[in-house]
């Protein structure tokens, strides 16, 4: 995580993609933007997975059974699925750069308190 946090402060430098610095005026409003830009991401996410969804449920209409539907709708989305989630990282890792937050750091860190703390969230079961 630390060389995918380097390669993308230099890159986002080289590309002029940098969070304006100059003021507070000027931060705070390529904050904003770059975090209006990260959640355009997330939805974009949530459309290929839509795709996927509907996709399989045709797939079913059509007589096909439900796990063949939907692991061929998965396959048919990785590929633009992969791209939303790689603009989703440069955006998180950008607003991590500017801040100097270390994310893997902060990941395993936050990981071990999520698998402590006492208020998880129930797992459901399915039956087979």
């Amino acid at each position: 995580m630390k060389e995918l946090q380097a390669f993308a402060k230099q890159f986002q430098k080289e590309m002029g993609w940098e969070i304006n610095e100059e003021s507070y005026e000027k931060s705070r409003a390529s904050l904003l933007n770059n975090f209006m830009l990260l959640t355009t991401e997330v939805a974009e996410v949530a459309e290929e997975l839509r795709k996927a969804f509907n996709h399989t449920n045709e797939s079913i209409h059509d007589g096909m059974d439900e796990e063949t539907a939907f692991t061929l709708a998965r396959e048919s989305i990785k590929a633009d699925l992969g791209k939303e989630l790689a603009d989703c990282m440069a955006y998180i890792m950008k607003l991590s750069n500017y801040f100097e937050i270390d994310l893997e750091t902060s990941f395993y860190s936050k990981m071990e308190e999520v698998k402590t703390r006492k208020n998880k969230d129930i797992r459901l079961q399915t039956s087979e």
